[in-house]
């Protein structure tokens, strides 16, 4: 029994000292940072609510686009992209211009289609 002790002991300090140390390095995160992350999440939501109005689901319908195809293109596009989409959305006039929002929505599926990211438009083929 003394001897499968001593082994064992032997066996976790040599596998202490023979074990790679991992340096830990600990940061502040800023202000800036988690605003930054929460008003993502917030225009990406209200994206996401503009797809839920009818007027919008019927447009993309016209245009054969299903309203799944269109969350999931919202779901790849960068944070960016979706301050940028939003904020052109809210210098749009009141009472909407749906066909702009349509159309821009259009030219975010067709540059998406092209670059290979989707592929929703069986007649546009992506760059190799």
């Amino acid at each position: 029994m003394k001897y499968l002790q001593r082994l064992l002991s032997l066996m976790l300090s040599l596998s202490l000292i023979l074990a790679p140390m991992v340096p830990v390095q600990a940061a502040l995160v800023g202000n800036d940072q988690l605003v930054g992350a929460t008003q993502a999440n917030v225009d990406r939501g209200m994206l996401r609510e503009t797809l839920q109005r009818d007027s919008v689901k019927q447009q993309l319908a016209a245009m054969g686009v299903t309203q799944e195809q269109a969350l999931q293109r919202v779901d790849r596009m960068t944070d960016q992209e979706v301050a940028r989409l939003n904020q052109q959305l809210a210098d749009l006039p009141a009472g909407g211009d749906v066909l702009g929002v349509i159309v821009l929505f259009l030219v975010i599926f067709i540059i998406t289609d092209i670059i290979g990211a989707t592929n929703i438009f069986p007649f546009i083929h992506p760059v190799k």
